[in-house]
């Protein structure tokens, strides 16, 4: 009886995986790999070709807004800039601010323009994170097909009556 046990447990400890599934592997660092080279790469290395259109609208947006901040930016600062010179080329179309609103129209542009700078990098980052996600789920299997079964079965050809449970994946 001990050593059925231990072959048992001997058996149980050189083997190697037991896959409920098939074995074939997406590789998550090469997906995080290729999107970092490439934004949407990973995706598509992930069969996810309909996440590759949202990736380069998060990151065309952030570029637009990036470079709209930034013109408004300069516009309000270099306006600013010239009343306090008293420099004769001012733009009329901002007569109506006072020195105290162009300084606060600046400010307000430049953290904009540093909000859409993040929100570039975070776009970046998740589209690699989401490539590796994905890779590590790529063969998950999420189908209904989940089953349980009690029945009374013999052991070992002997007249003993046991309860087996066999759980199918």
């Amino acid at each position: 009886m001990h050593l059925k046990s231990l072959i048992f447990l001997i058996a149980i400890s050189y083997s190697n995986y037991i896959y409920s599934q098939d074995a074939y592997i997406q590789s998550p660092k090469k997906a995080a790999f290729l999107s970092a080279i490439i934004p949407g790469s990973g995706q598509i290395y992930n069969k996810k070709i309909w996440k590759v259109p949202i990736i380069y609208a998060g990151l065309v947006t952030s570029i637009y807004f990036i470079n709209d901040n930034q013109q408004k930016y300069l516009l309000y600062k270099e306006e600013y800039l010239k009343r306090i010179q008293n420099e004769n080329d001012l733009n009329t179309e901002l007569n109506k601010y006072s020195n105290s609103n162009l300084i606060l129209l600046k400010d307000h542009y430049r953290r904009n323009r540093e909000i859409s700078y993040l929100m570039l990098g975070l776009t970046y980052i998740i589209n690699i994170v989401d490539a590796s996600v994905d890779a590590h789920l790529f063969d998950y299997d999420i189908t209904d097909n989940i089953s349980m079964r009690l029945q009374p079965s013999y052991i070992n050809n002997i007249e003993l009556t046991g309860l087996s449970v066999s759980l199918k994946l």
